[in-house]
């Protein structure tokens, strides 16, 4: 049979291999290809292979510049040598007044009224006293100490909780709280989990664990390495709609893996990546009732960073706050990726403490001796302490925490959005997505069906089921016999100057491709969208040529 389609120039042997790869890796292949393309034509590259965000919050950050100013005043107040060189703050008592005072004359200047807002905020609602209060904020922003307490500043772990019950729980939590480890984004987030459980011997080499897919690719390589060597089960988000396309939901049946005992650790990411759908309230009660019915013990990590995208989101954490990990991260909602600011919650009555306390006194005299240098009695460190000391491996524990002024930058963000009380950030963020989701799928042709769980900031195509519903069964059987699922990618990249990722690198359909929302000006999301449609439509048009 000959499959008359515009020549490439990556062969089908060269895509095969590639596949093994990352799509992160494979990515920079495509990119070079796109680039080549664009100098030979008058197209323009068009990377939607990446996830930073394309827009930035202003108001947060134009109040940490202002604070900046009242900040470097009240260190100069001590010392100040050629305008160069200054002191630490030392005048700390009626510290508030001065700043109250700096904010009157500056009234007017951007990022003021943030300022007196959330300084307001934390008297009004929290009981702060008031020169404290400003006192963290002045050793946050010029960050001229190390971060006491090592985990998070006081205040600002209490503004950032505020934050993370009203975007993640709803609004509502369960008896208690939770503690917050302020971290360098979610990804150092994961790395310090994984250390610490293994660590605290909460999870052994070979131990089972399940992974929700489709996933953020690196948490499908991490179980891997042989650190780990972890048995990893699959729960798939495979159901389908009565049209055959795909709703991103978790059938019950794939859900009733997490049953088993031995299962010690699921690892979601919700809204999920790159579907990004968010589990409905049923899937999450229905996890609710296996951990309460079948693995008490289960523990689960779940990375909400696309959450602020949906309305009335909820976490597992809100849902099962004893057995989660909860990680966040700021940067796609504020536009802040190189800020690497993100939080590690965990409930302060939860399994992790649990377990520790359970484990065999071999383990506990291990244990003991690790974290022996951080207190007389170690056994009585709560595991989310210990996770701050393994990120610095614990003999240089005085030295762990984020960064202040990421630690200042991040409570402002959080502090931004708990005094938008009529959401105006959030709508704009989501219409941004929305729109562009629209032109999406308007230049591809296909009418896109509403869905309150979709967040929208990926979209994931399946060429595969597409290719089913419109031509049928031996269609895909053509496709399948004569392409490889990236090839699609690869024509896109070396015909149209447009970067994509393969989901079947998220342990999502073969033949699906991930398109980025976030990073791309708007308009250019319909001519993505045609050249898709362009793209698949030279597969059909082979294909019907090959039937004449």
């Amino acid at each position: 049979m000959t499959v008359n389609i515009s020549k490439i120039q990556t062969s089908r042997e060269v895509e095969k291999t590639l596949e093994s790869l990352s799509p992160f890796e494979i990515k920079n292949e495509l990119i070079r290809l796109a680039e080549e393309h664009a100098l030979k034509s008058t197209a323009i590259m068009l990377n939607a292979g990446r996830g930073n965000p394309n827009w930035i919050a202003t108001a947060p950050r134009e109040a940490f510049f202002l604070f900046g100013q009242f900040a470097l005043a009240e260190c100069r107040k001590n010392h100040e040598e050629g305008g160069i060189l200054a002191g630490i703050v030392q005048d700390k008592n009626g510290i508030a007044k001065r700043f109250e005072a700096f904010i009157e004359d500056n009234q007017h200047t951007p990022g003021a009224s943030l300022l007196s807002k959330t300084y307001q905020y934390g008297i009004d609602k929290h009981g702060f006293d008031a020169d404290a209060w400003i006192r963290e904020w002045v050793e946050a922003v010029i960050g001229f100490n190390y971060p006491v307490p090592d985990r998070m500043l006081a205040h600002f772990e209490v503004i950032v909780h505020d934050y993370l019950v009203q975007e993640m729980c709803g609004g509502q939590v369960k008896d208690g709280k939770f503690d917050i480890f302020a971290v360098e984004g979610g990804t150092a987030a994961m790395c310090y989990i994984f250390d610490s459980l293994m660590q605290n011997r909460l999870v052994a080499q070979g131990d089972k664990i399940a992974l929700l897919t489709p996933t953020f690719t690196p948490y499908i390589e991490i179980p891997h390495l042989e650190r780990y060597n972890f048995d990893v089960v699959y729960v798939q988000a495979n159901a389908t709609g009565k049209n055959g396309f795909h709703t991103w939901q978790y059938p019950k049946e794939e859900l009733d893996k997490l049953k088993d005992p031995a299962v010690k650790i699921a690892f979601v990411v919700n809204p999920s990546n790159p579907p990004s759908s968010t589990m409905g309230r049923e899937i999450l009660d229905y996890i609710a009732a296996i951990v309460k019915d079948h693995n008490p013990g289960l523990m689960i990590i779940t990375d909400d960073v696309y959450g602020t995208f949906i309305n009335d989101f909820r976490s597992l954490m809100a849902v099962v706050p004893y057995n989660t990990i909860n990680v966040y991260s700021f940067s796609k909602y504020f536009g802040c990726t190189g800020w690497r600011l993100g939080t590690i919650a965990i409930h302060e009555n939860n399994v992790f403490d649990k377990k520790i306390a359970d484990l065999p006194p071999q383990h506990k005299k291990e244990l003991a001796e690790r974290y022996g240098t951080l207190t007389l009695k170690p056994e009585s460190v709560k595991f989310i302490d210990r996770m701050v000391a393994d990120s610095r491996q614990v003999a240089l524990n005085h030295t762990a925490g984020l960064s202040l002024p990421q630690q200042f930058q991040m409570m402002l963000f959080a502090a931004f959005c708990l005094l938008d009380s009529e959401h105006v950030y959030k709508s704009l963020t989501q219409s941004i997505i929305k729109k562009r989701l629209s032109l999406l799928w308007e230049g591809m042709g296909v009418e896109m069906i509403e869905d309150p769980t979709r967040a929208g900031y990926y979209s994931e195509i399946d060429v595969e089921v597409a290719a089913k519903h419109f031509y049928g069964d031996e269609f895909v059987s053509w496709l399948k016999e004569n392409f490889e699922p990236i090839d699609v990618l690869f024509r896109l990249a070396e015909e149209t100057s447009i970067v994509l990722l393969n989901g079947g690198g998220f342990a999502g359909p073969e033949w699906s491709i991930r398109v980025s929302l976030a990073n791309l000006p708007t308009e250019n999301y319909l001519i993505l969208g045609k050249n898709i449609r362009k793209i698949l439509m030279e597969y059909v048009t082979s294909w019907e040529n090959s039937l004449k």
